[in-house]
């Protein structure tokens, strides 16, 4: 006996059961199609501006109340916004310890025009104390005379008051004298002027003659020779004092 092979499993089913089946699908698929039309105009129906509802009520006295209170409150909060002194106070500190932090500048070098152009300070007068000696210096250097000629005649006014002095070298017959005598008016002009004291009143308290550098200079002489000759120099200096010291 041979086996039978297996055949369609529909062919078992009743013909109501398949349409019952068919029927399903179709339902199915319909379903899908309605839902895909539904989900391509829904974005369509979000982008068309809403109506303006007829229903909208002008605005209330109440409302306009309200609107001017909010304005009253934001001129209030303008005016309080203006700086604190006390709190500008209690910042200081901080600020100066910010800058303190950071690179001061360099200060600029003042030119050498600008030091030129300032004038120099006149010198001030100086007062002696009571009772203190007083020593009035002028000097004169590199004058054109030996020292040794200079001594001789310096030797004859030291010690004297201002008058005796003067007269002294006024008679005195050496060239020297004329460089005394300017000298000797030189430092009454310091006394009067610096010290303010009487010219007439002082004495030479002490006069010296230094010497200077000497000048060389060459005389040519017989059988070709030279003989050296010596321009000497002195410095010149007088100091003088009160009488009554």
């Amino acid at each position: 006996m041979t086996p039978s092979k297996p055949g369609n499993p529909s062919q078992g089913k009743p013909a109501e059961a398949e349409k019952a089946e068919v029927e399903a699908a179709e339902a199915k698929q319909a379903a899908a199609v309605e839902g895909a039309q539904e989900k391509a105009e829904a974005p369509e129906a979000q982008d068309t501006p809403k109506a303006e509802s007829s229903d909208e009520l002008e605005p209330t006295a109440a409302d306009e109340a309200a609107a001017d209170a909010a304005a009253e409150e934001e001129e209030d909060d303008v005016l309080t916004d203006e700086p604190d002194p006390e709190a500008e106070a209690d910042d200081a500190p901080e600020a100066e310890e910010a800058s303190a932090g950071e690179e001061k500048p360099k200060p600029r070098r003042r030119s050498r025009a600008k030091k030129s152009e300032t004038p120099a300070p006149t010198p001030a007068r100086e007062r002696v104390a009571p009772g203190e000696r007083v020593l009035v210096r002028a000097q004169a250097k590199y004058v054109r005379t030996s020292a040794r000629k200079a001594r001789l005649v310096c030797d004859h006014i030291r010690g004297k008051s201002v008058l005796e002095a003067r007269a002294i070298l006024a008679l005195t017959p050496r060239h020297v004298a004329r460089d005394w005598s300017k000298l000797l008016e030189s430092a009454v002009a310091n006394a009067e002027n610096n010290h303010e004291l009487i010219g007439d009143e002082l004495r030479i308290a002490s006069v010296t003659a230094d010497e200077g550098p000497t000048l060389k200079r060459y005389r040519p002489r017989a059988m070709g020779r030279a003989t050296r000759i010596r321009k000497r120099t002195s410095h010149l200096t007088i100091l003088l004092t009160p009488k009554e010291s």
